[in-house]
Order: C-alpha cells, then structure tokens, then sequence
C-alpha cells in the first residue's frame, strides 16, 4: 500500500468515486426507498454504515496524508475536534523500535466488533456470554456471582449509561487493547477491553477518562 492507496488498496481517485457513489445511493434511498423491495429503514441502515466505513477509509487517507506533509499530532487533534493523543490512538501506525516493524500487524481481527459485543453483554447482563470468553486468569478472578454485581455497582457510581463512541485499537505486547468512550449520566467514561491472541477476554474495565 502507498500513501496514495487506502487500506484496501484503492487510488485517491477510486476512493473518491466509491465515497461519492455510496453517499448518491444513501441520498436516493433516503429520498426514495429502495426499489429492489427491501424495507427502506434497513436499505438506509446499510447504505449509512457503508457511508461510515469508506467516510473513516478517506479520513485516515487524509490524516496519513497531512502527517507526511509535516502536521504535528497536536494540529491534527485540533481539526479533529479532539486531543492529540486521542488522534494519535485512533489514527497513528505505531512501529516497534526495536525491529521498525508496524506494531499493528499483530492486531486481533475486528477487535472493535468484538469489544463492542463485550461491553453490550457486560451492560445487557449477558455474564454467561461473557464468562464462556474470559481466559483463565479472568475467569477464576471474574467468577459468575462476582460479574453479577460489577454493572450495578458501575453505574451507581457514573449514573445509567447513555452512549459509546468510535472504538480505538491499539496492540500493548501479546494483547489488543480496545478503548471506547463512554457517556454515562454522571459524565464521560472510557471501557476497556483486553483481548488475548486467541480472542479470549484478558481484561475488562470503565475507567475515568482521564486514565483511558
């Protein structure tokens, strides 16, 4: 891949054209419903998040592009509406210094699918679901009844839940660490999954902003 190709290996121009294409489709749809008979709130739900996924493939192209011009992480958090380290994890391609290998080759496979799944069975009281992919350690320190009260215990403290944001993926060793930002009714939060090479949840957390 160069720096003139996104992640799936298309051109600045075919990116271009399928962000262009995707974003006249949704339009349509929204104005017109779907003529192939597929119910129009669910032919717009696709058609969104297809829109979703080329829109972040032309962001990081734009990033990765104001990076090689010279922009610091700072400037570039700024015209993201967020922190420089915040821009740095969702958008930086860290290498190993020891090897100059890219740190994120390692990475677990649709880690923030799965850290998403995590955290909505965590919330729904699914602890069954979540137990069934702990690893060892997290299973004998996690056990059924002490689960039981981690949610209620949460949000007695933050208040009921309320949103999460994009998820960011980093790897930290042997491990993938997923962090997405919450909202609770006593304010923002960052969730923290933990996931091991195999997919097993290694660790699970809420954790003030501040420390995510």
């Amino acid at each position: 891949m160069t720096r003139d190709q996104d992640r799936n290996g298309r051109s600045d121009a075919e990116l271009a054209a399928t962000l262009g294409d995707t974003a006249a489709a949704l339009a349509d749809a929204l104005r017109h419903g779907d003529e192939q008979h597929v119910p129009a709130e669910l032919n717009t739900v696709r058609l969104a998040t297809r829109m979703r996924a080329v829109a972040d493939d032309a962001l990081q192209q734009c990033v990765d592009r104001a990076r090689s011009a010279g922009h610091t992480w700072q400037e570039l958090g700024d015209a993201l509406g967020t922190s420089r380290q915040a821009a740095f994890q969702r958008f930086g391609k860290p290498v190993n210094p020891r090897t100059g290998a890219p740190m994120t080759e390692n990475l677990l496979p649709e880690a923030d699918r799965r850290a998403l799944e995590v955290l909505d069975a965590w919330m729904s009281g699914r602890d069954d679901e979540l137990i069934a992919r702990f690893d060892d350690t997290m299973r004998a320190q996690l056990p059924a009844e002490k689960l039981a009260q981690t949610w209620p215990q949460l949000t007695g403290l933050v208040g009921a839940y309320e949103s999460c944001g994009d998820p960011i993926v980093r790897p930290f060793g042997e491990h993938t660490v997923v962090n997405v930002p919450m909202e609770f009714e006593g304010g923002p939060m960052t969730g923290r999954v933990v996931f091991d090479r195999e997919g097993r949840i290694a660790g699970l957390f809420v954790l003030n902003r501040s420390a995510g």
